[in-house]
């Protein structure tokens, strides 16, 4: 690993006990977010609020304004904050006033915050994030750039020495950040065509129009469109070859308009990503718009994933996920959740063995699952064919039958599925292997387990298997979930056996 060549910015000074404000200019990009939130709503009122002498949506408006910048200036007015020697105190209000104390040990999440208008004024807005909620623990809008970095050594370092006292003498200066991994313009590229960003924005747009036209609108248009090009086709005289051959062309320009707009995505939100270690908290920064800057103990960190789906194998990438205990709420991005979102698997392999130095990765011994667990694996894929096929049957004759083509594709992915899956229990790690077209590896530490569940649903039970899911904390809704699915009866329950004395004894580490 290198040493980032970056000089770091300039620390402010951060006198402990003394109360501090925020940046004079706070009150501004408080009322810029609460713009934000109340936009739509104020938007609406003056459109379609109704055309009266008196105009009354736009007094409306006005009242809504000024209500929005008195509450702006009022929080700079009560907001507080003071660094104690092992927490933060922030205390807000005025009528109703609130003291909050937050021990630098319990702070998982510590995250720096750019946008343009930020960088204009070189100030940051600072989160401090925690599993105690579902919101941040503070929010800091704003602060001046060099205190909010040096708020962020601070915890960092203050954080560390509460977690493990540092020996008589030992020098108690933070440790210097080393870079574990840097994107480069071309990577990001590579990201942003392996993802399938461009098709969210597309389905955002199109939910967007669908809701906002009228009801037979949407359905006239595609109509017209669909005759128009219909009749242009026909007038070429290609026939239907040529007709085909133009819906492909048509069909392959807009799969490369969304990748590169897949693409753009990823540049703006992925341009200059750094992986930086300082001691044993990491910190990423990433951002060419807005600058994103999140740092986490390696101690937070629950369990890992890596992905590898069919697009990550054409460019020989894979990306590396981690789950931390910092609680989510809504559609926020928070926390700290990729180490690397695309990586050579040499690179993803190293940065694992690097920061989980007590594991062995990757395993060497994969044990298999139940001998009939593609079986199991294809149950959906038949049931959904037939059902298909009843409905399809029913509406076009006979030409409903081709649906039933789908078992036999269903069974052969759940038999590949089935030969690539498997388990390992090795020392400290727990790791599972899942997946054909689409792969991933999802492990964690035995330390880190928090609940473990055998499950077993009336076909496992007539199988004779069984499946075991191992829970952790902070795990993404979206992340694949830990789980040792279809294992012989005997063998699930010989392995919640051995597991559940160790996930009783160790301390949970979080």
């Amino acid at each position: 690993m290198t040493t980032n060549p970056e000089q770091p910015a300039p620390e402010a000074a951060l006198p402990t006990g003394k109360e501090r404000r925020l940046h004079p200019l706070s009150w501004l990009f408080v009322l810029v977010s609460n713009i934000k939130q109340f936009l739509l709503p104020l938007v609406v009122l003056v459109v379609f609020g109704g055309r009266g002498e008196e105009n009354w949506q736009f007094i409306a408006a006005g009242i809504a304004a000024v209500g929005l910048v008195a509450a702006a200036v009022w929080r700079y007015f009560t907001y507080r904050y003071r660094i104690g020697e092992d927490s933060l105190f922030v205390r807000s209000g005025l009528l109703e006033r609130s003291l909050r104390q937050i021990p630098f040990t319990r702070i998982h999440d510590v995250a720096v915050h750019q946008t343009l208008l930020h960088r204009l004024f070189e100030v940051a807005e600072v989160r401090l994030e925690s599993a105690s909620g579902g919101k941040a623990e503070a929010r800091m809008q704003v602060l001046r750039l060099d205190h909010a970095l040096a708020l962020e050594r601070l915890i960092r370092h203050r954080g560390e020495v509460a977690a493990d006292p540092p020996d008589a003498g030992a020098d108690a200066r933070p440790a210097e950040g080393n870079l574990l991994l840097a994107l480069p313009t071309p990577e990001v590229i590579r990201l942003g065509l392996i993802s399938n960003r461009g098709m969210v924005v597309v389905a955002g747009a199109f939910a967007l129009f669908w809701q906002l036209a009228p009801d037979d609108g949407v359905a006239e248009v595609m109509a017209r469109y669909g005759r128009e090009a219909y009749g242009y086709a026909g007038s070429l005289g290609a026939g239907w070859i040529g007709m085909a051959l133009g819906g492909l062309a048509v069909l392959a320009l807009a799969i490369v308009a969304v990748r590169m707009l897949s693409v753009l995505l990823a540049l703006v939100q992925y341009h200059d990503f750094r992986l930086e270690e300082h001691g044993r908290r990491l910190t990423v920064g990433r951002g060419l718009l807005t600058r994103r800057r999140n740092s986490v103990p390696r101690r937070r960190i629950q369990a890992w994933t890596l992905v590898e789906g069919i697009t990550h194998r054409l460019f020989g990438r894979r990306s590396l996920r981690v789950d931390t205990a910092v609680i989510t709420q809504g559609n926020e991005e928070r926390g700290l959740s990729e180490l690397a979102p695309v990586a050579t698997p040499e690179r993803c392999g190293a940065l694992i063995r690097h920061l989980v130095p007590q594991v062995r990765w990757p395993p060497q011994a994969w044990l298999p699952l139940h001998r009939r667990a593609w079986l199991r694996l294809s149950i959906g894929g038949t049931v959904f064919s037939l059902v298909a096929s009843a409905a399809l049957g029913w509406r076009f004759g006979a030409w409903g039958l081709l649906a039933l083509a789908w078992i036999p594709w269903s069974m052969f992915v759940a038999r590949q599925h089935a030969r690539r899956a498997g388990y390992c229990l090795q020392g400290e790690l727990v790791a599972v292997r899942e997946g054909w077209w689409s792969r991933h590896w999802r492990f964690a530490e035995i330390g880190k387990l928090q609940a473990l569940q055998l499950r077993q649903g009336p076909l496992d039970r007539r199988l004779g298997m069984a499946s075991l899911w191992l829970d952790t904390a902070g795990a993404s809704p979206v992340s694949a979930p830990l789980r040792i699915r279809y294992l012989a009866e005997a063998e699930a329950r010989g392995l919640l056996a051995k597991l559940a004395p160790e996930v009783a004894r160790r301390p949970l580490r979080w």
